[in-house]
């Protein structure tokens, strides 16, 4: 058994195209040569389907119920899902040590703290003293050239805008 087993695995191992007989492919190449064959042989692939254990079986559709039965894949795949289930089960069991740390954030609070001037587009808020206890009244500064001024709308019509018209 542990002869026809390693044998399987043999990537120089010579394996026969179901696509065209006369081809001989090493097992290494066969995934590769699979999807160039089934492009030039439409007609033979139309009659052949593909395992849903693996790719490489390419089996008559009238044989593939029976080979999803018997194939020797199907049992290799059924041994990962049990097994994944297990640890995945195991795993919800076994609490975690990890704990949420501390939170010493209070956004709120720290809002009502914020001293700095909010943004508004295209300018600037100076202020003689740096010390954000100041309250001294800034300066608005418009960054843009000379002859620019910020737009009074935007530039397009809202959706929910349609010249006036309720909808």
């Amino acid at each position: 058994m542990e002869e026809t087993y390693t044998d399987s695995l043999d990537p120089e191992k010579l394996l026969q195209c179901p696509y065209d007989k006369n081809h001989q492919i090493r097992a290494c190449r066969f995934p590769y040569h699979l999807i160039k064959c089934r492009k030039n042989h439409p007609d033979v692939a139309s009659k052949l389907a593909t395992c849903p254990f693996n790719a490489r079986h390419q089996v008559p559709r009238a044989e593939i119920s029976h080979h999803i039965s018997s194939c020797d894949d199907r049992s290799c795949i059924e041994q990962d899902v049990v097994n994944q289930t297990r640890s995945l089960r195991q795993e919800t069991l076994a609490e975690s040590p990890w704990q949420c740390p501390p939170c010493d954030e209070d956004w709120d609070k720290d809002l009502w703290e914020q001293t700095s001037t909010p943004f508004v587009w295209g300018t600037t808020h100076y202020s003689d003293n740096n010390s954000p206890a100041s309250n001294i009244v800034t300066e608005h500064k418009n960054n843009l050239a000379s002859g620019m001024r910020v737009p009074k709308s935007l530039p397009y019509v809202l959706p929910w805008k349609n010249n006036g018209n309720a909808q």
